[in-house]
């Protein structure tokens, strides 16, 4: 991915932001650039070069189709404006805790809860990038209760109301941690472990676990693996949390977060996608700049397709009307623009 500049590709502050996104067009004009950075190409055919409309969208000089900036995005056919569209994101990525629906609709004044819980997580729904590159190096696994322990249980992996969630974080040496990830899993089985440490891990890597047997044969998926029994730590009279600070670590730290940002108030059928929003900021949580950050999440929402409320919710209401075509031309506000008039073709 090229190098962004901040001021030039994405705005270093909330007044910046401001200025560039007053208008719908110029959301508009910024989604364009980040779609086709290199001029327009035919989502249809693939051809580079067309012409712009007079309705706003844009004709393939290759196969006649008509489309629209926002067609094939996950803003495809949105009634919300894109002022608040780009609002919500500049909250969803430079707030350090991210943002709660209820504060995002008061924040914005949007109409309805529903409407402001449907943008959150129509923006987690691009965080996870396809192939994505994996864990790698040193990477301690373990799996953890959301939701705390559940009175009546024996053990840390009997089933119950409780969702398990299996943790993977990267340990650097001499001491710090990488990236994470976090998924749901059915079960603590070794068919649902060794899925998870063959989806999230790099073969190659030496994989730390405690003594569970649900662990048990994942060198035979090309990985080393490093045992540290629970039992005889404290056996030896030590903290057995201490044998993987790590997964710990991050484990605390995203049910903090569940707790503080979102009340505790998340459903298990979405709980996943709150633990990506989670992975993703934790894995920027180094980031220089937030407004880079922000560029990054309106990035993946123009690669990504169309996210249904109907795909979110059981039973909701349909859409009946489109949202009107609007006219821009594809650059950030600090970049050239090319003539009025000119037809889109390759760079």
């Amino acid at each position: 991915m090229a190098a962004r500049t901040a001021g030039v590709h994405y705005p270093r502050s909330t007044g910046e932001f401001l200025a560039w996104f007053a208008t719908d067009d110029d959301c508009l004009d910024y989604l364009e650039w980040l779609r086709w950075p290199d001029g327009f190409v035919c989502p249809a055919c693939t051809h580079a070069g067309g012409w712009r409309l007079g309705d706003g969208r844009l004709w393939c000089s290759g196969c006649g189709e008509r489309t629209s900036v926002t067609a094939g995005t996950i803003f495809d056919k949105t009634r919300t404006p894109l002022t608040v569209w780009f609002m919500a994101c500049w909250l969803f990525a430079t707030q350090k805790d991210g943002v709660s629906a209820q504060s995002l609709q008061r924040t914005l004044e949007i109409g309805s809860y529903q409407t402001a819980w449907a943008m959150l997580h129509r923006l987690r729904s691009v965080l996870v990038r396809p192939g994505r590159e994996r864990l790698a190096g040193r990477v301690e696994v373990d799996e953890t209760y959301i939701g705390g322990d559940e009175p009546g249980l024996r053990g840390g992996r009997q089933k119950g109301k409780k969702t398990l969630v299996a943790i993977g974080v990267e340990v650097r040496e001499p001491k710090g941690l990488g990236r994470c990830r976090m998924a749901i899993v059915a079960d603590g089985s070794a068919a649902s472990l060794h899925a998870f440490v063959s989806g999230g891990v790099e073969p190659g890597a030496t994989v730390v676990t405690d003594a569970w047997m649900g662990y048990t044969g994942i060198e035979g998926l090309g990985y080393a693996r490093e045992r540290h029994s629970q039992r005889a730590a404290r056996l030896r009279g030590d903290d057995p949390h201490a044998l993987l600070p790590g997964v710990h670590r991050v484990a605390s730290l995203a049910k903090r977060w569940l707790l503080g940002t979102h009340q505790g108030s998340v459903d298990e059928a979405h709980l996943q996608a709150y633990l990506d929003e989670f992975v993703f900021r934790f894995n920027r949580r180094g980031s220089r700049s937030r407004g880079l950050v922000f560029h990054r999440v309106l990035e993946l929402a123009v690669g990504h397709g169309p996210v249904r409320y109907r795909d979110l919710v059981a039973d909701p209401q349909p859409k009946k009307h489109p949202p009107a075509g609007r006219p821009g031309c594809g650059h950030p506000p600090t970049l050239d623009r090319l003539p009025a008039g000119r037809p889109w073709r390759a760079a």
